[in-house]
């Protein structure tokens, strides 16, 4: 008798399990109903947090830690991935430049800086990649990528020439770039941006109105930084010839989305595909029996670029059942049965503290996934 091939494609659980640990324990639950089958471990993410780490552990690469220049101007130990083919790396913004690197006290968009994210694609140029995948969720910052390009060699100037201080705060007064000194082996680096928002650069629905109050900014401040960002992009257009102000995705992270695509050669891309094709999951699907993926938490905003959506969406090409798991179903979750999502289980055995159901979330998914094995071969 043909024993089946199970594949498991889930993203991380948050602060419960890497996307790793999860398939470990999804492969420990089902075995014990099929201790014969086939089981393909497929880590995911959707270029959030948790994407380098899917990514180096599906090519067998490695992390590297690196200290950089973090969002206030202290030093930080961030991370990138090499991954397995040793010319293609992976860096989430936010190791370098993101939210949990200040605290409710600290935390101001007026001077938070992109120049660690920088730093960290430099130092990829100098290991020789020739590819670089960059997740910018998660930002402490508004400064349009400024900092991010001054680490790669370009100068913001005010109006004197002199250089500005680093942050969102001080772009109203940007009179001039001077890329000369821009690394001119950016020329030659494709740099493929995981961004799954469609936020322009300035204006209300932009970088500054949106996301800046998360970040620390007031009424006020966001104001400011949104004049800021405007003549940001009138000084890009004027002197650089780009016009980035409404392009879709360019307020990323704080307007690094527009950074990058100024001074890089970036496209933006939306972060599951990314990781889909990177993975190898459509080619994985093909002799898989089913597919078992999940997230920490899953309702009706799931549809919208979320791991086990886009999951779905390649097994379903294939014809493939696909089985969810989560820690919580939320509201709306039964949409994603019209999107390819057969069926969805909740992993928590009863009411407990939040440490408690995170600290068992291994034994709980692999408690499940036996549940649904047994299931399975009735």
């Amino acid at each position: 008798m043909k024993q089946p091939t199970f594949l498991l494609a889930p993203d991380s659980f948050k602060e419960s399990m890497t996307a790793k640990e999860v398939c470990i324990a999804m492969e420990a639950g089902l075995r014990k109903a099929f201790p014969e089958a086939n089981y393909v471990h497929v880590p995911m993410a959707d270029g959030g947090e948790g994407t380098v780490q899917s990514l180096v552990d599906a090519t067998s690469g490695q992390l590297v830690e690196k200290e950089v220049i973090g969002p206030l101007g202290q030093v930080v130990t961030a991370k990138y991935g090499m991954m397995g083919d040793g010319v293609t790396a992976a860096i989430e913004m936010a190791s370098a430049s993101g939210i949990h690197l200040v605290t409710k006290e600290t935390k101001n968009p007026l001077v938070t800086t992109t120049y660690g994210t920088g730093q960290l694609i430099k130092e990829c140029l100098d290991q020789g990649i020739k590819k670089i995948i960059i997740g910018i969720g998660g930002s402490a910052t508004n400064d349009g990528g400024a900092g991010m390009a001054e680490a790669l060699g370009a100068k913001f100037l005010d109006a004197k020439g002199s250089a500005l201080p680093r942050g969102g705060g001080s772009l109203g007064r940007l009179a001039s770039i001077d890329i000369s000194g821009l690394d001119p082996r950016l020329a030659d680096v494709q740099i493929i941006v995981a961004c799954d928002v469609t936020n322009p650069l300035c204006g209300e629905t932009g970088a500054s109105h949106v996301f800046g109050p998360q970040k620390g900014a007031t009424p006020e401040m966001v104001l400011a930084l949104d004049a800021n960002l405007e003549n940001y992009a009138d000084v890009v257009k004027e002197q650089l010839g780009k016009d980035i102000r409404d392009i879709p995705g360019a307020g990323a992270a704080g307007g690094l989305g527009a950074g990058l695509l100024i001074f890089t050669q970036a496209t933006l891309q939306r972060g599951i595909d990314i990781v889909i094709e990177y993975t190898g999951l459509r080619n994985k699907l093909a002799d898989a029996d089913y597919c078992f993926t999940g997230e920490g938490g899953m309702d009706f905003q799931t549809k919208f670029g979320k791991t086990p959506y886009g999951v779905a969406k390649a097994a379903k090409l294939e014809s493939k059942k696909v089985i969810a798991l989560a820690g919580y179903i939320g509201e709306g979750a039964e949409v994603l049965h019209e999107e390819g999502i057969d069926a969805i289980f909740g992993i928590v055995p009863g009411a407990a503290a939040i440490e408690q159901l995170l600290a068992d979330g291994p034994t709980n998914v692999a408690r499940t996934c036996e549940n649904i094995g047994r299931l399975l071969k009735l």
